[in-house]
Formats: C-alpha cells, sequence, structure tokens
C-alpha cells in the first residue's frame, strides 16, 4: 500500500494506518527535531507533539505535498514554540547523546590525524550551528542538511522563496564567520 492510500485511511479512521504512517516517519520527524533543538529528550516530546498535531489534524492533509513536508511543517513549529518558552534550553552537539547520523563513518576517517582534524572541524561546524537561532537554523537544515529546494522550504517553514533566501544567506554567512573565527585561535 502506497503513502496516498495511507493517508486516505487513516483520514477515514483506519488505525492501523494511521499507526503505520507514524511508525514510518518517526525517524525523520525524530532526527529533523533533533537538528534543530539539539536535545534528545526535547526532540522526542516535540516528536510526540508532532505526532499528536498529526493525528489532530490529518483531515486537513490536502496531499498537493509530501507528508514529510507537512510533518517538517510542524516539527518547525513546534520547536519554535518550544524556544520560545525556554530559549536558553536549545544545546548544542557537545552534548554525549548524538544521533548515529551525526558520526562521521567515512574509511579515510581511520587515519587517527585525520579523525582529530575531521572531530575538531564538526565541534566547530556544530558549535556554530548552535548559535543559529532556530529561524535561521531550521532553514540551514532544510536546504543545506537535507537538501530541500528553496521552494520546499518555503512551503514548509511558510516563509516566501526570498525570506527563505535571505535567512539562508544570512546563516551561512553567520557561520562562515564563526568558523572563521575558531580557526584565527
Amino acid at each position: 500500500m502506497n503513502e496516498k492510500e495511507l493517508i486516505k485511511k487513516a483520514q477515514n479512521g483506519d488505525k492501523p494506518a494511521l499507526a503505520k504512517l507514524v511508525k514510518e516517519q518517526e525517524k525523520t520527524v525524530y532526527n529533523f527535531a533533533f537538528k534543530i533543538c539539539r536535545n534528545p529528550e526535547q526532540a522526542e516530546n516535540i516528536m510526540q507533539e508532532t505526532f499528536l498535531s498529526m493525528v489532530k489534524s490529518l483531515h486537513q492533509f490536502d496531499g498537493k505535498s509530501k507528508l514529510t513536508t507537512w510533518l517538517y511543517r510542524i516539527v518547525s513549529n513546534h520547536c519554535l514554540m518550544a524556544y520560545r518558552k525556554k530559549k536558553n534550553q536549545f544545546l548544542s552537539l557537545d552534548d554525549k547523546e548524538v544521533s548515529v547520523e551525526h558520526k562521521i563513518s567515512n574509511d579515510w576517517t581511520a587515519i587517527p590525524s585525520n579523525a582529530i582534524e575531521n572531530n575538531e572541524l564538526k565541534n566547530i561546524l556544530d558549535k556554530a550551528i548552535s548559535k543559529l537561532t532556530p529561524d535561521y537554523r531550521i532553514v540551514f537544515i532544510l536546504r543545506d542538511v537535507n537538501g530541500y529546494s528553496t521552494e520546499e522550504t518555503g512551503k514548509i517553514t511558510n516563509l516566501s522563496v526570498p525570506a527563505v533566501k535571505s535567512r539562508l544567506h544570512r546563516a551561512r554567512a553567520f557561520l562562515r564567520d564563526e568558523i572563521n573565527e575558531a580557526f584565527k585561535k
């Protein structure tokens, strides 16, 4: 059964179809929430809130976009609301608990000096990303990490294409300055 059929069944009250949709999107939603809020516990909470929102408003999903695009918008909104409530609780990736996709697994990293350099660069980049406000972090992650187009990012974040481009430009400039500053030390 394809995703559209599952969505239609779930919209008509089919609980197994809804459960399957949640199960299929669980990792995607958690990883995106983690990338934004940088806290495993908070990402778990946002994932749960996202799926509650999905269940409550699935009847409004019109199928004009992908389900993941719609869910990314919900995750973004929940992350921004959480950020506004507790501005100082967005943590960096320096925490010990980091998702699997954040670990470097290329063969050439096995060389000790390369591993040290890669780890140092990763730490600098993670610290710089964690300093971005969630508004800029969301756009940066959607475009440069997840590879969504400017138009898709705009739909997910409910921003115009020029606003996405502006936030992305500012995020990249900020990250470039932070990385340059780190290398001067």
